[in-house]
């Protein structure tokens, strides 16, 4: 399995911000003004996965008392963190498409205003989630030299 590579998060990221744009200039004035709290659930799953990253860090890397990691833990984690990190490139380009669409009309319509907010919000928690995946799939990396153990003992 190899690593998230950044240029694939940031091709999926530009996809759907492009498509979300697209749907908003047919038919935003159909919808109703977004809830501002609606990108923060993503914040959540940040939150849960730097946790997770700095518990199986320890524990992969064989701290004293904690339990080391059975090689199927780690492999689901990893699992996790690469769709949630792709999940947040598309969330992020999603809501950085809403906000391209909404910023230039700010001034013009309430919602607008009120959607570049929603939007930001979501476009920083979509980051912070990619940030945490990525963190986490890091964490879960072997360690190798000299001071921890081999590639083979994790």
């Amino acid at each position: 399995m190899t690593f998230t590579r950044a240029r694939d998060l940031l091709a999926a990221a530009v996809i759907a911000g492009i498509l979300v744009n697209l749907l908003l200039q047919l038919s935003y004035s159909e919808l109703p003004t977004l809830p501002q709290p609606a990108g923060t659930t993503l914040l959540a799953f940040a939150i849960v996965e730097v946790v997770l990253g700095n518990t199986l860090r320890a524990r992969i890397r064989q701290r004293p008392g904690t339990r080391p990691v059975q090689a199927l833990t780690a492999a689901k984690a990893v699992v996790l963190a690469k769709a949630s990190s792709l999940a947040g490139a598309i969330t992020g380009g999603a809501w950085l498409g809403v906000l391209g669409y909404v910023l230039p009309l700010r001034s013009q319509l309430p919602a607008a205003a009120s959607d570049t907010v929603t939007a930001s919000i979501g476009a920083i928690c979509a980051g912070a989630l990619v940030a945490a995946a990525l963190w986490l799939e890091y964490c879960c990396r072997t360690p190798s030299g000299p001071d921890g153990p081999g590639p083979d003992d994790g």
